[in-house]
């Protein structure tokens, strides 16, 4: 079978791999479609760790073509995506529903070997967490594949407390911006301000909804959302770009006893100047979020067939042969989502 290898920092090709049938508690999949996601493009970039010689891909929607002994869960066929976290099981944050944070946490993708491939091996520890989710068979799979950063995007807005009226600021308008944008808007959130200084993401960011979108090169961010909540601030921030900057960005237009959300991964050592007074007399919180939970992802798996404009964020569309072009077009910021895809896997 055709696989994207993950070498080194700035070094990933395309290679022939042997195929393999799944083993005991194990599934195999034929790969439909995988998307790229940041982090993936921080991996290339040397900013965050995968094991040389790994498959990236975390974000994966496939067929079931083989079944291992002793699974039951699963048939041959099922439409599914994948929680791509092998977790312990038995650690404090599992046994709170937190998986997400295990201690002995593990990564399809990044540990093991992920989905920018024609077959992927699910391992037995994963089909026995419930962390394969079938599809409904409305969802085209290719759209299926973003499940996972719909989750992420879920576990951000829950974290934020973003309800019916609840107003939000979305900083950066790339894919997981848009996403707050999209699922913010579908929980009631009210008004959402979206800041991005790259024009043609505005104007999506626009068209999608936003009730203010800010070029913040030109305009004042900070009055303009004051100007939206009489003069509060936003009751949520969620930085979606990892640019330390932005963090003090968000600090300073947070409503007092708001959440700011730090979702986006940083370089190592990205670091602000903090005033811990402003932190202490306004009562805001300061957190950050990363993947998401089993919960979450089947929340995901639900909403996406009636999420307007979804689909529209896989603008890049590349056969495994041109795996290493959908890094180049998310490294350029060419485009929103680059999806690795094979025609034909669909099983409806």
């Amino acid at each position: 079978m055709r696989a994207t290898i993950f070498h080194r920092p700035g070094e990933i090709s395309v290679e022939e791999r042997p195929e393999r049938e799944p083993g005991p508690g194990e599934l195999r999949l034929r790969i439909a479609a995988a998307a790229l996601c940041a982090s993936d493009v921080r991996v290339y970039r040397g900013e965050k760790h995968a094991a040389p010689g790994v498959v990236p891909g975390h974000e994966l929607a496939g067929v079931v073509d083989a079944v291992g002994e002793g699974v039951q869960e699963h048939a041959l066929g099922d439409r599914v995506v994948v929680c791509p976290i092998l977790a312990c099981g038995h650690c404090r944050f599992c046994t709170r529903g937190r998986r997400n944070r295990c201690i002995e946490r593990r990564t399809l993708g990044y540990d093991l070997d992920g989905g920018f491939a024609e077959q992927m091996i699910v391992p037995a520890e994963l089909v026995a967490l419930g962390h394969v989710l079938r599809v409904p068979p409305t969802l085209p799979l290719p759209v299926a594949a973003i499940a996972e950063p719909v989750a992420c995007t879920l576990n951000s807005l829950d974290l934020m407390g973003v309800r019916p009226g609840s107003s939000l600021a979305v900083l950066g308008a790339g894919p997981m911006g848009l996403l707050h944008l999209l699922l913010g808007r579908a929980a009631g959130a009210a008004p959402i301000v979206v800041s991005e200084p790259v024009a043609e993401r505005r104007d999506v960011a626009k068209r999608w909804g936003a009730d203010v979108v800010v070029d913040p090169g030109r305009e004042d961010l900070e009055a303009c959302v004051r100007a939206w909540t009489d003069g509060y601030g936003a009751d949520a921030v969620a930085v979606s770009v990892g640019v330390a900057e932005l963090a003090a960005q968000a600090l300073a237009i947070v409503a007092r006893q708001g959440v700011v959300n730090l979702f986006a991964g940083f370089p190592p050592g990205a670091t602000i100047p903090l005033d811990l007074n402003a932190l202490h007399y306004t009562e805001v919180v300061l957190s950050g979020s990363q993947n998401a939970t089993t919960e979450q992802y089947r929340r995901a798996v639900a909403v996406l067939g009636s999420l307007p404009h979804v689909e529209e964020l896989l603008t890049h569309r590349y056969g495994i042969e041109q795996a290493p072009e959908a890094y180049a077009s998310r490294l350029s910021l060419s485009g929103l989502k680059s999806l690795v895809e094979f025609p034909g896997v669909d099983g409806r």
